[in-house]
């Protein structure tokens, strides 16, 4: 599996994700992304 940064744009989201309320889960689902890559952010 090849790796890839978060984008600018995915931190931004993710902030603005977490500060809504969202759970690690719900942020992974939204993004495309594994939970686990979202809990090394």
């Amino acid at each position: 599996m090849k790796y890839k940064q978060l984008t600018q744009e995915e931190r931004y989201q993710i902030y603005a994700l977490i500060k809504a309320g969202n759970n690690q889960k719900q942020i992974a689902d939204e993004l495309t992304r594994s939970p686990s890559f979202i809990s090394e952010s």
